[in-house]
C-alpha cells in the first residue's frame, strides 16, 4: 500500500491529508505523540488508515528513524512537512534548527527514497516573502548548502541573527529556495515537490501569534488585507491537494503564496511601512 507521510499532525497537515491520502496509509508523524494519536483518531474515524510516529525534525537519526519506519510499510508516495515553531514559540537558534535545518533535512531524506511518480508540499509562510532580498550568492547558500554545513553559514549565526521574527522569515525563505533545489534532485526520481506559503491560518500556531506579543499587530494585518480575514485549514487543503494530485503533474519547484493578499498591502497598500 502506498504511504503519505505527514510530519505536523496539526491542521493544515490533516486537512491536505484529507485530500490525498484515500486508499493510502497515513504515517502521522508529531514531536509530540499525543498530538499524532489525536490527530489519527480523527482520521481514523473518517476512515483512512492511519499509524502514528514520533519525530523530531531537528534530529537527523530521528527524521532517518521515520523513513525507515514509513518505506516498511509501503512506497512513499506523498510527503506533507507542516512541522515547525513560530516566532512567538522560540527563540532564534531553535527556530533556525526547526523550520530551517529541519525542513532541509526532511527533504534530504524523503527525497532519496520517495516513490516514482510521488510528491510532497512543504508549508512555508508568507513571512518569507515580507524579508528583504538577498544576495544572490545567500540565496544559493540556502537552497544548496549541505544539509549538516547549514546552520554554520555567516549570514545565519547568533550576532547576525537576534530577532525571532527575522529568523523566522529566513528560515521561510530558506524553505522556498530549498524546494527550488530539491525539485531537481526530486525530479530524477520522477517526483515533484513544492511549498505553500500560507498567511496567517486559524490553526492552534496562529492562536499563539494573536494572542501573543504581536497579536495587535496581526489583527491590524488581518483587518487591512485585501481578503480582511484569516485564512482557513480546508483553504490551503485545496491548494495541496491540486499540488500534489494529477492536475498538479506540471508544477513543481514552486512556492505559493496564499495569505489573502496581505503581502500586496504590504508593498502596495495599507500596510506598507511608513
Amino acid at each position: 500500500m502506498e504511504v503519505v507521510v505527514v510530519i505536523g499532525a496539526g491542521s493544515i497537515g490533516q486537512a491536505i491529508a484529507r485530500r490525498v491520502s484515500v486508499g493510502k496509509h497515513v504515517v502521522l508523524a508529531d514531536l509530540y505523540a499525543a498530538n499524532a494519536e489525536a490527530a489519527a483518531k480523527v482520521l481514523n474515524d473518517a476512515g483512512f488508515e492511519v499509524s502514528t510516529a514520533e519525530v523530531d525534525v531537528a534530529s537527523r537519526a530521528s527524521v532517518e528513524a521515520l523513513v525507515a519506519t514509513a518505506t516498511a510499510i509501503g512506497p512513499v508516495s506523498g510527503l506533507i512537512h507542516a512541522a515547525g515553531v513560530s516566532p512567538s514559540q522560540a527563540p532564534p537558534e531553535l527556530i533556525l534548527k526547526v523550520d530551517l535545518y529541519g525542513t532541509a533535512l526532511v527533504l534530504e531524506a524523503f527525497g532519496a527514497v520517495i516513490a516514482e511518480g510521488g510528491s510532497g508540499v512543504v508549508i512555508a509562510s508568507q513571512s518569507g516573502h515580507r524579508l528583504g532580498a538577498l544576495t544572490a550568492e545567500q540565496d544559493k547558500a540556502l537552497a544548496t548548502t549541505p544539509v549538516e554545513d547549514l546552520l554554520s553559514l555567516p549570514m545565519l549565526q547568533p550576532d547576525k541573527v537576534t530577532d525571532p521574527l527575522n529568523a523566522y522569515q529566513l528560515s521561510k525563505r530558506g524553505n522556498a529556495l530549498r524546494v527550488m533545489a530539491e525539485a531537481v534532485r526530486w525530479a530524477k526520481r520522477g517526483a515533484r515537490i513544492n511549498t505553500i506559503s500560507p498567511g496567517i491560518i486559524m490553526t492552534p500556531l496562529a492562536n499563539d501569534e494573536l494572542s501573543g506579543p504581536r497579536g495587535e499587530g496581526y489583527r491590524r494585518m488581518l483587518s487591512l488585507s485585501p481578503a480582511g480575514r484569516a485564512g482557513t485549514p480546508d483553504e490551503v487543503g485545496v491548494l495541496g491537494a491540486l499540488l500534489m494530485g494529477r492536475d498538479g503533474a506540471f508544477i513543481t519547484g514552486s512556492d505559493f503564496l496564499m495569505d489573502g493578499g496581505v503581502t500586496a498591502s504590504y508593498f502596495y497598500g495599507e500596510l506598507a511601512p511608513n
